[in-house]
């Protein structure tokens, strides 16, 4: 069996060893036959030696297999001791372990070439760093494809500190975001504007940390979108417009008619052109504020950002909105307002989402029991989320995303610029407005911000 020629070899050897052992002493007490005593002797000590060599071959070949197996040195085999020596399973079983060991590296670094040709060919930049420092103290970039060369415009560099040089407004980007996260950036290569959607992925493979950074270039996708908003929005100012100076045309031109051909109007036609210089002046006013309520959405102002307390912001918002509900009869719950998590906001335009989505809230209670609305705040993946939920009549599933378009409204006297310039505040703030709706149940809208 496995061990069975190794066992009695080893047997044999110190057989012979003790043997000679008890020889030798016999000689050397017993007799003066020092010729014999020295050949004895020499027999013992090669015997010894012979042992020695046989286990320290066996360790030395243990050895090398080891040594084989760390360093992936596949070129190894034990094809002659296999089928000779004491043990030739064992030998049998290294030879098997090496080609195993070889067939899996061969198959992992196919799939790795598998995975690098697809990376290559996809439209989205990627670049992989390796966080640990070499030895000269640089970061090395483990993978850096074709796309994200063509897009940054650079050679596919090998290490971190290269790209930082050429590219310092990207690198420091991608490392305020290195344990995590997502940005929108704005690069001008070469007097060429890019705008780029960019995520980081930290990752820890085998003990080494590695930053995958994955990017992609959304000008033509932004345009597209903005194509189609400007067109929805000049469908609905069109309509707006069409709607105030249609009724104006025709009673102008009614007033035209009454008077063209007179040099004096009695009273009755006076009384008659009243009411139609009243809708006149009417609809011109409308027109008026419609090109304010306009105005109002294009010329924000900047953001000043200051940090405060979300605390605070939720105590504010209750002191201004708890009046206006209260008169309403709603129920207003503000959680929360002890809180010292700070963001950094333009509190005046904060305010004024909230205010807005306060706001809707109370019209979409109008006519159901028990109106409540509660305003609170969470922390979820990075992101701090300030919700405004109402248990109103909701929003319809095919109307979730037209309520953002400008002046598009569902109410008889809205404006329908709400939530377009809270939509347009989140986005100054680098953030997002959200929304989820059961129509008679629960309807949630949110202000997105990222929070590191």
């Amino acid at each position: 069996m496995f061990y069975e020629r190794f066992t009695f070899r080893l047997i044999f050897k110190l057989l012979f060893i003790n043997i000679l052992g008890i020889v030798l002493i016999y000689l050397i007490l017993k007799t003066r036959l020092w010729f014999t005593i020295a050949g004895v002797s020499f027999i013992l000590l090669m015997a010894v030696f012979s042992l020695y060599s046989y286990i320290n071959q066996i360790r030395s070949d243990i050895k090398r297999f080891i040594l084989a197996i760390k360093t992936r040195d596949h070129t190894l085999n034990f094809r002659n001791k296999s089928t000779k020596g004491s043990f030739p399973d064992l030998y049998s079983s290294f030879d098997d372990i090496i080609k195993t060991h070889k067939d899996i590296q061969l198959e992992q670094d196919a799939m790795f070439q598998l995975i690098k040709t697809i990376l290559q060919q996809v439209p989205v930049g990627v670049i992989v760093v390796k966080e640990k420092k070499n030895s000269a103290g640089n970061t090395e970039i483990a993978f850096f494809n074709e796309a994200a060369a063509a897009l940054l415009n650079v050679p596919a560099y090998k290490y971190w500190h290269r790209l930082k040089q050429h590219l310092p407004v990207f690198t420091a980007e991608i490392e305020n975001i290195r344990k995590g996260g997502k940005r929108f950036l704005e690069l001008k290569i070469q007097d060429k504007l890019i705008q780029l959607s960019t995520e980081v992925i930290p990752l820890n493979l085998y003990g080494a940390d590695y930053m995958i950074v994955s990017f992609q270039n959304i000008k033509d996708e932004i345009e597209q979108k903005e194509i189609e908003a400007w067109n929805r929005l000049i469908g609905v100012i069109s309509h707006e417009i069409l709607n105030s100076i249609t009724p104006i045309s025709s009673l102008s031109d009614t007033v035209n008619t009454m008077v063209i051909n007179k040099d004096y109007l009695s009273k009755e036609d006076l009384e008659d052109l009243k009411p139609a210089i009243q809708t006149i002046k009417r609809r011109s006013e409308g027109l008026l504020g419609f090109v304010k309520d306009y105005r109002l959405i294009a010329e924000l102002p900047t953001p000043e950002l200051e940090f405060h307390s979300i605390g605070g912001i939720l105590q504010h918002i209750h002191v201004l909105m708890q009046p206006f509900a209260a008169a309403k009869n709603i129920s207003l719950k503000v959680g929360q307002t002890s809180s010292k998590i700070s963001v950094n906001v333009d509190l005046k335009l904060v305010e004024q989402a909230l205010i807005n989505l306060v706001t809707n809230s109370i019209h979409s209670l109008e006519e159901t029991q028990h109106p409540l609305i509660e305003i609170d705040y969470r922390l979820e993946q990075n992101k701090l989320f300030i919700d405004v939920a109402d248990n109103g009549k909701g929003i319809e599933a095919d109307l979730l995303e037209k309520i953002f378009v400008p002046f598009f409204t569902t109410r008889k006297n809205g404006s329908g610029i709400g939530l377009t310039i809270t939509r347009n505040i989140m986005k100054m703030h680098y953030g997002s407005l959200e929304v989820t709706s059961v129509p008679g149940e629960k309807t949630i809208f949110s202000l997105v911000f990222n929070y590191v």
